[in-house]
């Protein structure tokens, strides 16, 4: 009996070692991974860069607080105020805690209290984060949940335009919705909420947890969209390739909102994440690596697309960079159950996508292969089987 509380669905797999894209089993058995731990080594498993800086760093010392001036906190800030165009970090230990940062810093910034998020959103599982998840599945057992969040349709202007009122602090969104099913932001939506925010005094929260770090072959996926100015962005995941992160990052004009004594984080700025993020960061500023993921994942996604045509049970190939779902007409547990046999480990967005994350640094030699393995068992009717 395990001594852990039973809140992850694990699978009967121990790893032993990784290295790049591959991870190692007991027994020997190796398995692609097209997981990328959810989205977090980015780099790569055991990146020797990211292995160097955190070993440097480690040899100095590992923990002090955020009593003491920390020069590489300092240059971390720098580089993802640089690359946001934004000018204030708070440095958190995860996704969920950048988020709650963001919520905090709308409200008291503003003096509001209404959220406007999105159905089918995904945002984290800390109180307020869980309240300005769009899924009910996430709330059930947990309320009453914080108050103040309006959940619209994602890409639906008209919901949002009828939600807002004069209490609207923010409007929070994802530029896909990951957990929701790999769902693509329009353009069209994204700009014309960014004008609502302008017009209306609202601030917009960019939620770039997952999308965020190079995954859709962009610093951060907004960036793909010309004139799009969030006032906040959150990140986390794949920012410290392994090691545990998030930051929030805001405007100059939200700074005073976050004085002294009014918010915090006892491990928040950790200098061996930050070690780990100064590889990262510079990695995603080097415009050819991001030109290398946008070429894998246009071609990828195109022999995705073709093999599709052939593959009755697949409805839709969709994604942005080499963050990919592809929606079938079945529920895809034992799809991803037989994927996982065959040698390559995948995820599932919702009940009907496999959602498929590789780190950045995966090989076109190891896209077929994943190729090879998706199209050999999606081609099999595994409703069929089971009955």
């Amino acid at each position: 009996m395990s001594a852990l509380l039973p809140v992850y669905k694990k699978w009967d797999i121990t790893p032993i070692k990784a290295d790049g894209s591959w991870i190692e089993a007991e027994g020997g058995k190796k398995y692609l991974d097209f997981t990328s731990g959810i989205g977090v080594v980015n780099l790569g498993h055991k990146n020797d860069e990211v292995k160097k800086s955190v070993e440097a760093q480690m040899e100095l010392f590992w923990h002090t607080s955020n009593l003491f001036q920390l020069p590489i906190q300092e240059e971390v800030a720098l580089k993802l105020n640089e690359l946001t165009g934004l000018d204030g970090v708070f440095f958190c230990n995860s996704g969920a805690e950048a988020n709650e940062a963001a919520l905090k810093l709308a409200r008291r910034a503003t003096g509001k209290t209404k959220i406007i998020t999105f159905q089918q959103s995904f945002h984290g599982r800390t109180f307020g984060a869980m309240a300005a998840t769009g899924q009910s599945s996430i709330h059930d057992g947990f309320g009453p949940l914080l108050e103040g969040f309006v959940y619209v349709p994602f890409n639906d202007i008209d919901a949002v335009h009828k939600a807002i009122d004069e209490d609207v602090a923010a409007i929070m969104v994802e530029i896909i919705q990951g957990e929701g099913g790999i769902i693509l932001i329009d353009e069209g939506f994204l700009k014309s909420i960014n004008q609502l925010c302008n017009e209306n005094n609202i601030l917009l929260i960019i939620d770039e947890v997952q999308t965020g770090n190079g995954r859709t072959g962009y610093p951060y996926a907004y960036l793909k969209y010309k004139g799009i100015k969030p006032d906040i962005v959150t990140t986390a995941k794949g920012l410290a390739n392994g090691l545990p992160i998030g930051a929030m990052v805001a405007k100059k004009e939200l700074k005073e909102s976050f004085g002294k004594g009014v918010h915090g984080s006892t491990f928040g700025g950790n200098p061996v994440s930050l070690a780990a993020s100064k590889v990262v960061l510079n990695q995603i500023s080097n415009p050819q690596f991001l030109a290398e993921i946008r070429d894998k994942a246009e071609w990828f996604i195109s022999e995705l697309k073709i093999a599709a045509e052939d593959i009755p049970v697949i409805k839709e190939i969709r994604g942005e960079g080499l963050m990919i779902g592809i929606e079938l007409k079945e529920e895809v547990a034992p799809y991803i159950k037989q994927i996982i046999e065959h040698q390559l480990f995948v995820l599932p967005a919702g009940s009907h996508v496999i959602r498929l994350l590789p780190p950045l640094t995966v090989s076109r030699d190891e896209l077929l292969l994943a190729l090879a393995i998706l199209k050999e068992v999606c081609k099999t009717n595994l409703t069929m089987t089971k009955a």
